[in-house]
């Protein structure tokens, strides 16, 4: 016959092995949560970094497009919309991922 304190002993383990097993489930969540966390950061950071790399082209193509003379204007302007095109994209595609 199983006694009152044999019950409670095995309660107790009983609840401390369950215990044990969500606090692993638990750390296991944790450390895939960090995980997607440090790859949203590497792919935030690749992701300023092309925002940085279109702007600095645009920028560039405006200095030109301020220093051509008239004849060379149509082409420049040109250089400087598909330069402002791919910095939108850019921007539109980093600012939907990261919202």
């Amino acid at each position: 016959m199983v006694t009152s304190s044999e019950s409670k002993q095995a309660y107790q383990e009983k609840v401390k092995a369950q215990l044990d097993k969500l606090n692993a489930q638990i750390d296991e969540l944790k450390a895939k949560g960090e995980q997607a966390k440090a790859d949203a950061q590497v792919e935030y950071h690749s992701k300023m970094e092309e925002l940085y790399t279109k702007r600095d082209a645009a920028q560039a193509k405006f200095e030109e497009l301020q220093q051509t003379s008239e004849e060379a204007w149509a082409e420049m302007q040109k250089g400087f919309e598909k330069a402002w095109t791919e910095l939108n994209n850019a921007w539109e595609t980093a600012l939907a991922k990261f919202q």
